[in-house]
């Protein structure tokens, strides 16, 4: 069998940016691992990039129509990576509950679950806007915490009361849990076909569901799931 040598496609600018988004995931788990002064301004700025390059990866992607099943494997496993890192850090410091954090890592375990019994039959299904939604909603809530964080470390003070910023957070934590679980809901919904029976390879049923054959030049690059 000849050995599988990774194309120029495959290592085009999208993919070399979701495999820094990687490398950024293993700075900020070293980061938040580790009890320094600046840890939480560090946390911030490496979570605040990541996030960017989630956005910049996609952006070039779909302008230049750059395709590849490397892609669709490093993109949403980079975003899985950081935001489950980051809730765990969060979860350690007491500021996320434990049923919050179950809730959205379990959500990414059963969808790439999900996703690898898709792939074994040869299809590949593009994320719905649920999960762009979801991702953001996560992002955000991470992103306001960190920088309450890193203000207090910076002795900079709180930018609103303590109450004010209870209702606030507690609010964008149920926005997040609740958009994580309804597009888990809504993913499995739309693979229903593909997953409980044959009918949704025959008849129509995968154009249905958004589904497209696994090849590096087909549709698309996968959005986040």
């Amino acid at each position: 069998m000849p050995e599988a040598v990774p194309t120029a496609k495959q290592w085009n600018l999208p993919n070399q940016i979701s495999l820094g988004r990687l490398c950024i995931c293993g700075l900020f788990v070293g980061d938040v691992s580790v009890s320094w002064s600046y840890s939480a301004t560090t946390a911030l700025f490496l979570f605040a990039l990541g996030s960017l390059t989630d956005w910049v990866d996609g952006w070039i992607a779909r302008r230049n129509n750059l395709v590849s099943d490397l892609g669709k494997l490093l993109d949403p496993l980079a975003d899985k990576i950081l935001i489950c890192a980051a809730f765990l850090a969060l979860l350690e410091r007491g500021i996320v509950p434990l049923w919050a954090v179950v809730v959205i890592m379990a959500r990414e375990f059963l969808v790439t679950g999900l996703r690898a019994l898709i792939a074994a039959r040869g299809e590949v299904l593009a994320a719905g806007p649920s999960g762009k939604w979801k991702t953001l909603a996560q992002m955000v809530y991470v992103l306001l915490v960190l920088t309450q964080m890193a203000l207090a470390e910076l002795g900079m003070g709180k930018w609103m009361s303590d109450r004010l910023w209870g209702i606030l957070t507690a609010a964008l934590l149920w926005l997040a849990v609740t958009i994580t679980f309804v597009s888990g809901v809504l993913y499995f919904y739309r693979c229903r076909a593909l997953v409980f029976s044959e009918e949704g390879l025959v008849e129509g049923g995968r154009e249905a569901l958004g589904c497209r054959p696994c090849s590096a030049g087909s549709g698309k690059r996968m959005a986040r799931s």
